[in-house]
């Protein structure tokens, strides 16, 4: 029994049997944001027009516009903290490797004292 339960652990949730829904970055939370993007604008189309196919309408056009919204958000949030992180790692790197070198970017030069009056 623990082998199966592993097994569906590492399978996944496919989504239309191509997304993996549990591995993809931003996935989740943006099936979810357009779940509610949908439900919210076909609601509110019914409301104002009560019509129903037209709500059906509405309301996948809100689930696509805001699942790709939510999706793309979320995809340059991620990009932006991997540059972050990589810059980050390149400077500690760099103190490592210099620490303690004439080349230490954080070791100031000594400047030259005056040599008194003349």
């Amino acid at each position: 029994m623990a082998g199966e339960d592993e097994a569906s652990r590492n399978k996944g949730f496919r989504l239309l049997g191509i997304l993996d829904v549990q591995r993809t970055p931003c996935a989740r939370d943006a099936i979810l944001h357009g779940a509610g993007g949908s439900a919210a604008a076909g609601m509110l189309y019914f409301l104002a027009t009560s019509r129903v196919k037209r709500s059906f309408d509405v309301g996948f056009a809100g689930f696509m516009l805001t699942t790709l919204g939510s999706w793309f958000y979320c995809r340059i949030n991620n990009a932006k903290i991997r540059v972050q992180q990589r810059v980050i790692q390149e400077g500690i790197r760099n103190k490592v490797v210099y620490e303690g070198t004439v080349l230490d970017p954080t070791k100031k030069p000594k400047a030259e004292a005056p040599s008194g009056p003349s």
